[in-house]
């Protein structure tokens, strides 16, 4: 309960948005009681009084932002922390539509996404904690986590949105990723460098043990050729590691090869069909877009063979109105049976899956997982290129 609780910053999201809403109930239950003349009128309205006092606590002490909207998309509340998140006073906010706060194409769908919910039921984030893209004052981005409950208070619909700030988190999501690249890099470049050369020198000692052998005993050297063959296979295995592991080519060639190589190397390694698709040459100036793409494309390829049991692979790279689109379509398992979405997370989807969400939203991309209508499921990462004019945004009062 929270009459034992003193310091309500240390209560986590999920513990505030439960308070928050449970409050707003009784304090309508008793504003109601409060017009109703009874014998206990006096001790409700001390209850009241009491249960507003501690909504106001929670309010200025918790460390996460809180903003209250009405029906319409109108911010009644904001509390310190959401002031300090987007550089607004709450007397600015007050009254004005809650897409102020977000960039397009955002601000203009969200009045739709309200206004769609309270007509079919139907959530697109209300009630659902997801990462989005937030708007300061300053005209600003940042990315943040985002939950919304939904709450009548009075008979009014209301929405309680609670805001955290993940640019720190986002960052350090970064530097892993980028030491995971030099990792792989490094790995790759010894198994090239260092493997790959041992292997090359003993696959030239047994061939000139097979040529001394051809002479004096024809069976030893058969078998001596059948060392040189197994020693060549295991360097191109070696070779082939080394290039998934540290794929140079995406930045002497670019991603259109490094995307058929990748192909290439998965009917060799896995002897699935992998295919590429370019309708028209895709050139990006920025190579570490270039290598977040590559890597998720590698990702949703490993994944479709090694959990969705696929045979064939389409990998698609196209653009069109601005946007780079990168799909990866199989024949597999798909999603599972049943799914309510298209978000719904794809078999063997875990440590890789997340990966693929921060490569994507580190390059500003969005990822999304679809069922493949021929069978199997599509992976696709969308990002608008550099230089693309962004969709107007509607001005709101």
């Amino acid at each position: 309960m929270l009459a034992g609780m003193n310091n309500y910053a240390e209560l986590s999201r999920a513990e505030l948005a439960d308070r928050l809403m449970t409050r707003d109930a009784q304090v309508a239950a008793l504003e109601q009681a409060a017009r109703e003349p009874d014998v206990a009128g006096g001790r409700d309205r001390a209850a009241l009084a009491d249960s507003e006092e501690r909504i106001r606590a929670i309010l200025q002490t918790a460390v996460e932002g809180i903003i209250t909207i009405d029906g319409h998309g109108l911010i009644e509340s904001v509390n310190p922390a959401a002031e300090k998140i987007f550089g607004w006073t709450a007397a600015e906010l007050f009254g004005r539509n809650i897409s102020m706060l977000m960039p397009a194409p955002y601000r203009a769908e969200h009045d739709g996404y309200l206004s769609r919910y309270q007509q079919t039921g139907r959530a697109k984030i209300i009630g659902i904690g997801r990462e989005v893209t937030g708007k300061r004052k300053d005209g600003s981005h940042f990315p943040m986590d985002l939950s919304v409950g939904e709450m009548l208070v009075a008979g009014r619909r209301m929405f309680t949105g609670i805001i955290r700030d993940i640019t720190e988190r986002r960052r350090l999501e970064r530097e892993i990723l980028e030491i995971t690249d030099r990792e792989q890099r490094r790995i790759g470049q010894d198994l090239h460098d260092g493997l790959g050369q041992h292997l090359t020198g003993i696959e030239l000692l047994a061939e000139v043990l097979q040529q001394k052998l051809a002479a004096r005993s024809p069976a030893h050297s058969a078998r001596a050729g059948e060392i040189t063959k197994y020693v060549r296979e295991a360097i191109q295995q070696t070779k082939l590691l080394a290039r998934g592991l540290a794929p140079v080519v995406v930045e002497s060639e670019g991603l259109m090869s490094a995307l058929c190589e990748l192909a290439v190397h998965s009917e060799k390694l896995f002897g699935v069909h992998c295919v590429v698709h370019c309708p028209a040459p895709v050139l990006l100036a920025d190579h570490t877009v270039a290598l977040h793409l590559y890597r998720i494309a590698q990702e949703a390829v490993t994944n479709a063979i090694r959990h969705g049991q696929a045979k064939t692979i389409t990998l698609r790279l196209a653009v069109a109105h601005g946007h780079l689109e990168l799909r990866i379509a199989d024949n597999g398992l798909g999603l599972p049976a049943g799914a309510p979405s298209a978000d719904e997370r794809p078999p063997g989807s875990g440590m890789g899956l997340r990966i693929m969400r921060y490569r994507a939203g580190m390059i500003g991309g969005d990822l999304a997982f679809a069922p493949n209508p021929g069978g199997g499921l599509v992976v696709s990462c969308s990002l608008r290129l550099p230089g693309a004019e962004a969709p107007a945004e509607r001005s709101h009062p």
